[in-house]
Order: structure tokens, then sequence, then C-alpha cells
């Protein structure tokens, strides 16, 4: 039972994240040779004043 786990900033639509579910399960299988059914992902959206880059919070670095 492979676990993908994706950390990312919020905002990315529902089609996104299906498409990279998708996306992620299809190369897992591929790759490991394990059925696509036996893939999960795990999406953690989080957002960017929780989350820093060198030095300072991504909100600031990053504003919208």
């Amino acid at each position: 039972m492979p676990i993908i786990r994706v950390e990312m900033w919020q905002g990315r639509t529902k089609a996104q994240k299906a498409e990279l579910v998708e996306s992620f399960s299809n190369e897992m299988a591929r790759i490991t040779g394990c059925g696509v059914e036996s893939i999960y992902v795990v999406i953690d959206e989080v957002n960017k004043e929780n989350w820093g880059a060198g030095g300072e919070l991504c909100s600031d670095k990053y504003p919208d």
C-alpha cells in the first residue's frame, strides 16, 4: 500500500488536485509495478503564513 504525500500551498482547484492524484498514482504504479488501486495520495494544503522559506514567511516572500 504505497502512500504518496504532497504538501503544497492552498489555492489549487479540485480539478488540479484530481489530476495530480491520477498522475502520481499512474506513475507510481508504472514504476513500481503495483496496482493503481492500492496507491493512496494524501494532499496537505498549507496556508502561506504557516510556511517559511529562506528565513521568512512565504506569505511575505510571495504575496498574492
